[in-house]
């Protein structure tokens, strides 16, 4: 999602209200199976979004497609619709092409607001319009070339069963003779990939791989004054969105720390955290030193920097609270008396309205073999249920009727696990243990259902591929309600179990009661002990307990 400008001067500045969006990439000799994965946490504070569907469909000539922002619900414009549509599902469609995105704004002049077509209905009319990767690329930017593109800088996540790829586009400020620049690179397959909010495409000569550009990428900087060297010496990101301080420490940070856990990324961590000037370039991919799986991605869309010298977990500082919340405030600038501080931005975030994880695989028929892994909030605080990429109904959960961004509902996931997560996060060593718990018992049982399922799919494929759609519809329909179910009672339980701050004790699978009929005395746990520590530095011997003289 976007990078928010928050003001003409404030772009100039670099100054945004929010550094939105993170995207992993696994190649398939990456990955434990040979699956394409990819991910995407999509970050915006205030956005209400459920798992979109749009149907497969034959159309007129002479068809229309109106295009409305995604973000702001403007009215564009409008294009011929295609002579046919593709199933989408979420963000991958039935031929298990995926496409995420995460927004890195670039140079503001650059911005035409007379473009027609927003990143976010292109990468919907990318899903409907592809049958791989690499056709989803032509028609995305064949179409922004046609018709102008309306966003800001843009990285593209595009993946299908056999291929990785990172595309970025800007368009051209309204040029008379320019609609748009963009590149794209192909992930090599035994690679890992991340972007998050920062343009990650460097010097196309320094990539041993395959390397696609619109004819102008050059010739447009040239003609602008912002770039003087030799083509071969073109560096995009450093001509057209330069990586500053805010670019490094809240946005190509998260990639480092995703790389950080299949590789040693000390060499980096310079770069990462933004001060040093003169510090080494991230690489744009790296070759993990084991394969990674589902779970392993999971488990890095919900990283906080543990372990890292960017830490925000366990208390690592006081700004987590007194139960070390793993989480900070927007905004992520803040003054105090006259000097500019930051929080850490990590990879998961409270403002996240969906995540996924895109399980791609070509062995399988496509309806069985392309899985979207999806929550409806940070990706910390859900457990991804399965929905497989021929769907054609989305789970009520995922899908609500009655519920909006200002209208709660019981029925709705994104309501019912923000209410859950905005009941652990002020208390998070104290209540995430439980969500944790839950989450993880949910997440095992759908991986440990996964071949049996997916056998019985094969098996109705052999006599109708309508009917094994339909069961694995079913299937992920029926997860997701349950996990849905699981979740209210969770949030039940939490409210009993830690009212008031206090912890109410257990036994035998049941709280604890006297022998009278009430409820066992509760555990007070208060601060923990760094938090005790602190509050004494600040207040002295303000509570300090007078010594009683003998």
């Amino acid at each position: 999602m976007k990078r928010i400008l928050i003001s003409f001067v404030c772009a100039i500045l670099g100054l945004y209200t929010s550094m939105a969006c993170t995207n992993f990439i696994v190649g398939k000799s990456a990955s434990v199976d040979g699956s394409v994965i990819c991910s995407y946490n999509a970050d915006s504070y205030g956005m209400y979004i459920g798992l979109c569907h749009y149907p497969a469909a034959k159309h007129a000539k002479g068809e229309m497609r109106k295009i409305v922002d995604w973000d702001t619900h403007k009215y564009l414009g409008e294009i011929p619709e295609a002579a046919e549509t593709y199933n989408v599902i979420g963000n991958i469609n039935e031929f298990q092409v995926t496409i995420g995105e995460t927004t890195y704004g670039g140079r503001h002049e650059m911005v035409d607001t007379t473009g027609i077509i927003d990143y976010g209905s292109l990468i919907y009319i990318g899903l409907q319009r592809s049958k791989t990767a690499r056709e989803a690329i032509k028609v995305m930017t064949s179409l922004v070339e046609k018709y102008g593109y309306y966003s800001e800088g843009e990285t593209f996540t595009i993946c299908d069963p056999n291929e990785a790829w990172i595309l970025e586009m800007q368009g051209c400020g309204g040029d008379k003779h320019n609609k748009v620049v963009w590149c794209a690179v192909r992930i090599p397959d035994n690679a890992i990939c991340a972007h998050a909010n920062q343009s990650r495409i460097g010097v196309f000569s320094a990539y041993k791989t395959e390397v696609l550009h619109s004819k102008n990428v050059v010739s447009f900087a040239r003609n602008k004054g912002w770039y003087v060297g030799k083509d071969k010496d073109f560096s995009w990101k450093n001509t057209y969105a330069f990586p500053d301080f805010e670019g490094r420490r809240f946005c190509d940070a998260r990639a480092w720390s995703f790389f950080n856990h299949f590789h040693d990324m000390s060499r980096w961590l310079p770069w990462a955290l933004g001060k040093d000037a003169n510090a080494e370039d991230m690489p744009l991919w790296i070759l993990p030193n084991r394969k990674l799986s589902v779970q392993d991605v999971e488990m890095c869309m919900r990283d906080h920097y543990e372990g890292t010298p960017l830490s925000v977990a366990d208390g690592e500082d006081i700004g987590g609270g007194l139960w070390e919340m793993p989480y900070r405030p927007s905004p992520l600038t803040f003054e105090v008396d006259g000097k500019q501080y930051f929080n850490e931005r990590p990879i998961s975030t409270q403002q996240t309205g969906f995540t996924f994880v895109s399980q791609m695989r070509n062995w399988l028929p496509r309806q069985i073999g392309g899985v979207l892994w999806f929550g409806n909030d940070d990706a910390n605080m859900i457990a991804y249920t399965p929905i497989y990429c021929g769907n054609t109904i989305q789970p009520e959960c995922y899908n609500t009727p009655g519920a909006d961004d200002v209208t709660f509902s019981d029925k709705n996931a994104f309501w019912v696990c923000n209410w859950v997560s905005n009941m652990v996060y002020p208390r998070y060593s104290m209540l995430f243990p439980t969500l944790k718990q839950v989450r993880d018992s949910l997440e095992n049982s759908y991986f440990k259902d996964q071949k049996r399922v997916e056998a019985n799919a094969l098996q109705l494929y052999k006599k109708s591929s309508e009917e094994a759609v339909k069961y694995l519809n079913s299937y992920s329909n029926d997860k997701a309600q349950s996990m849905l179910s699981d979740w209210k009672k969770m949030a039940y339980y939490m409210i009993v179990k830690y009212n008031d701050m206090v912890v109410k004790p257990e036994e035998n699978g049941a709280f604890k009661m006297t022998k009278e009929g009430i409820a066992a005395p509760t555990i007070r746990p208060g601060f923990s002990k760094s938090y005790f520590r602190e509050v004494i530095k600040q207040t002295g011997d303000k509570f300090a307990v007078p010594e009683v003289k003998k």
